[in-house]
């Protein structure tokens, strides 16, 4: 059996492995590169297999960084099944049309500037139509089932906890005489992710393939998000302000939505009525068409859900509805919530502010330093996001400079993945441990700290795979192969970048610094307040420096 890994490889996204296995080829996810335009690039590039000669395909989740090459896929030549949960293949019904339609626009767009330069115009990765026909070869599958792929070939897909539908997969192959046992996590989501259950803890494996996304990092615990995201919330109404939450459509915003239905039952003194009532009393839009879509979905779908949370719904609360929520679907409407000086909550995709209605929210609220930016999900390198919650004091926004005056906050706790202690933990949770791991989907320095850590605490080896390399599953695990392309983004062009980046803030700094302490009305308690921040900056220098 062999594994080449050909996707979220030191990094989190473009998650896609081939596994060679009893006279098989088949897949594991095919997921699409984010962040970066070079990453993005990527997407157009040739696949590293022939997709005709591709016998299956096991997908984990419908995130689009795991499922939004399968339409190109499909059009290249793979025509065979892919294996999914229900709710999986539902919820991409709606995403990959919708992936569709903005690889379209975003070509349009494109486009035109390639023929104001004299270039030659580009076809879309796929289009809606595209994606829509890819649809057919969608096999649904449930949880707990054992499905003999071929007699010998066999699958299990269990929760993951991650999403709707998120599965860790099972992976049983008989060669030679023996069975070998592999595990995929796709996604890990935490243990007290809203509405969701908690992950499965498999008993044995011979090998593991999994996440590290937040490898080097513990979340905020449950009670504690959600008094600080009430707390942000109210403050920004009290002045008047719109908060803004950039949300990953499926997954993301509908636990914000049960998060918004149960602050009601977290504390009941007198400063926590006051802020429950002040956020009851504004608007919250869900401004997102794919969101709107997809919280239909987790309504179709709430036998998933855990069991507070059905007991809930037995009992007549529906996490998902609440007084004050609207939705919006047409442009006009989502046009018309930036001219109404009302103050309120506006959810809206994308979560990393790269494409969608978000930009048009941010262009608007951005500079307004009533306002706040409340970050509640994972930002890659080179998104918008990332750049805002990284401290960023203009932005591009359709080619104009927005000041970033706005409140900018960020939430981990409602990140949909397991920090390091829910990984270790899930780790640990082997009966029979595996005699091997792969780590994935990660930036290197999680994984390298998590590698450390397994290895120490749980005595397995570890394997941090580059994209390309094959790996054969024997009684040793041997590197057979390297496919020599390197990605564009790496962590050391990205120190490179970022020290760019300092230099030219360190400038506006002086500049803006400069100003205020010559500003005859500022007051003792703003100058104390610039002054340790810049003695913070000075230690944070001083340890890159030593370190």
């Amino acid at each position: 059996m062999k594994i080449t890994f050909l996707g979220a490889t030191r990094t989190v996204t473009g998650s896609n492995y081939l596994v060679e296995a009893a006279g098989k080829k088949f897949l594991v996810d095919c997921g699409m590169w984010q962040g970066k335009a070079e990453l993005e690039e990527e997407n157009a590039t040739d696949f590293e297999y022939n997709p005709a000669e591709i016998d299956f395909m096991l997908l984990t989740h419908a995130h689009i960084d795991h499922s939004g090459r399968i339409p190109k896929l499909y059009n290249e030549g793979f025509k065979n099944k892919i294996y999914a949960h229900k709710a999986t293949c539902d919820l991409c019904t709606l995403m990959l049309p919708d992936s569709g339609h903005i690889q379209e626009m975003e070509i349009e767009w494109r486009n035109r500037k390639r023929l104001r330069k004299g270039e030659e115009p580009r076809d879309p990765l796929y289009t809606a139509e595209d994606a829509v026909k890819s649809l057919q070869i969608f096999q649904p599958v449930n949880y707990d089932e054992i499905i003999d792929i071929t007699e010998n070939i066999h699958v299990r897909f269990n929760d993951a906890g991650h999403m709707l539908g998120s599965s860790i997969i099972e992976l049983w192959v008989e060669e030679e005489g023996k069975t070998t046992k592999t595990v995929f996590t796709g996604d890990l989501g935490n243990n007290d992710i809203p509405l969701l259950s908690s992950p499965t803890m498999i008993e044995d494996a011979d090998y593991l393939v999994m996440e590290s996304t937040y490898g080097s990092r513990y979340h905020m615990r449950n009670y504690e998000k959600a008094e600080l995201f009430l707390s942000i919330v109210s403050e920004t109404l009290d002045k008047q302000g719109t908060v803004v939450i950039p949300s990953f459509a499926v997954g993301r915003t509908q636990e914000i939505l049960y998060e918004l239905n149960n602050l009601k039952d977290i504390r009941k003194d007198e400063e926590f009525r006051r802020q429950y009532k002040t956020l009851m009393q504004a608007p919250v839009y869900v401004d997102s068409p794919l969101a709107i879509s997809a919280t239909e979905v987790f309504k179709e779908n709430m036998d998933l859900f855990d069991e507070e949370t059905q007991a809930a719904i037995s009992q007549g609360d529906n996490p998902l509805e609440f007084p004050g929520l609207k939705f919006t679907m047409s442009t006009d409407e989502s046009k018309a919530l930036n001219e109404d000086p009302t103050p309120s909550i506006i959810i809206s995709a994308s979560g990393m502010c790269d494409v969608g209605r978000i930009k048009h929210h941010l262009k608007h609220n951005l500079w307004n330093p009533n306002s706040t930016i409340l970050f509640v999900g994972y930002q890659a390198p080179g998104t918008l996001g990332y750049s805002i919650v990284n401290g960023a004091k203009k932005v591009k926004i359709f080619g104009e400079e927005i000041a970033v005056n706005a409140r900018i906050e960020y939430i981990e706790g409602y990140s949909g993945h397991a920090d390091q202690e829910g990984l270790m933990n899930f780790i640990y949770s082997f009966v029979k441990k595996p005699k091997h791991i792969f780590l994935v989907h990660g930036e290197e320095e999680s994984q390298t700290v998590l590698k450390g850590l397994i290895e120490e605490k749980a005595k397995l080896p570890v394997t941090i795979p580059s994209f390309g390399e094959t790996y054969e599953l024997g009684e040793e695990v041997v590197l057979t192969h390297k496919i020599e392309r390197k990605l564009p983004v790496t962590l050391k062009t990205e120190v490179i970048k970022r020290l760019e980046k300092i230099k030219d803030e360190l400038k506006d700094m002086d500049v803006y610094v400069r100003e205020d302490m010559n500003n005859k009305d500022l007051r003792d308690e703003d100058i104390f307040r610039i002054n340790e921040k810049i003695k913070d900056l000075e230690k944070q220098i001083l340890n890159v420096i030593e370190g």
